[in-house]
């Protein structure tokens, strides 16, 4: 396909009550903020402008994680995305931790620039900010645990890899973590409290709700945030998703999915590769039929388990390394 056809679609509005209360807390709390960081998975797409529209002018740093499922050939058009702007970026490919570069840099750059009514305070205080579903909050937790070694690992239930299977996911904040995490958009949904995160310098991160612009520029940008989890799936619905995804990874000649379920050669529509997940996983159906002599329960193949499975092994790399800015 030349094109992918949206049909007329609008992705659905994601901005619930949470999301604007949290926006005007982030307001509130910039005055005491010498610092922005923030997490990104997709370059482009995945960044809200409304969010440096409101926040105002402050000392800038971009975290591009999942860089280790970001295609390689195109990470030098990422990295590009980063800097500009008066901003500073970090990402996953260096052979220094994000956790470890993020610190001294934000260091460096409150040094560096004018401070205000907080010229006289030795603290930084730091905002995390980003779309839904960005591991803000285990950024949080992971930087608490490198320099003030508190927290301990802790394994999601519910889930297998990166990312929850269907719906369901345990929230909860496991002993020496301090902020709640989850697989899900919407964990987090007010601007909690000063997390301190570090000792020389002394250093506090601020968790904040992910946030979504009110409306959407375009479809696209929509299905590429659905796809990296910032848009709970069934808004956009999963059979769409995995029809764009499919139409993404053949336009960028990326045919990983081809061996990964054996198929013989790539599809250009999305119901020949479902029928063929779906036969292979066992994912069936029982479904009423209503005939002439009563209802019938039949066996039919389940096409949205089928469409969230290759939604899944995308989103854990499975299918390969894939960029969709």
């Amino acid at each position: 396909r030349e094109r992918f056809d949206f049909g007329g679609r609008d992705v659905a509005s994601w901005f619930p009550r949470h999301m604007a209360k949290g926006l005007r807390q982030m307001r509130l709390a910039l005055r005491r903020a010498d610092c922005l960081v923030e997490r990104s998975h997709i370059p482009l797409s995945g960044r809200n402008p409304a969010l440096q529209e409101a926040l105002g002018i402050r000392p800038h740093v971009l975290v591009l994680n999942k860089m280790d499922l970001a295609d390689p050939r195109r990470q030098p058009v990422s990295a590009g995305a980063g800097p500009g702007g008066g901003q500073r970026w970090c990402h996953r490919q260096s052979p220094v931790p994000v956790p470890l570069q993020v610190v001294p840099m934000v260091a460096r750059l409150v040094a560096s620039g004018p401070r205000y009514h907080r010229a006289e305070s030795s603290e930084h205080n730091i905002l995390v900010i980003g779309v839904p579903n960005v591991g803000k909050s285990s950024f949080i937790n992971s930087l608490r645990r490198l320099h003030l070694k508190k927290g301990i690992p802790a394994q999601r239930q519910g889930s297998r890899g990166r990312w929850p299977q269907c719906h369901s996911v345990t929230v909860s904040v496991p002993p020496g973590k301090a902020t709640a995490v989850g697989g899900e958009p919407g964990i987090t949904k007010a601007v909690l409290s000063r997390i301190q995160v570090c000792e020389k310098p002394l250093m506090y991160l601020v968790d904040t709700p992910g946030v979504l612009p009110p409306r959407l520029g375009d479809v696209e940008t929509g299905m590429k945030l659905a796809l990296c989890g910032a848009i709970r799936d069934h808004l956009v619905g999963e059979d769409v998703m995995a029809d764009y995804l499919l139409y993404t990874l053949n336009k960028q000649q990326q045919f990983g999915y081809v061996q990964h379920y054996r198929l013989g050669q790539p599809c250009d529509r999305i119901e020949p590769l479902l029928k063929h997940v779906a036969l292979s996983q066992g994912y069936t159906q029982k479904v009423k039929v209503l005939t002439g002599t009563g209802n019938v329960n039949m066996m039919m193949l389940n096409y949205p388990a089928a469409a969230y499975e290759f939604l899944r092994d995308f989103r854990a790399g499975r299918l390969g390394r894939v960029t969709l800015d």
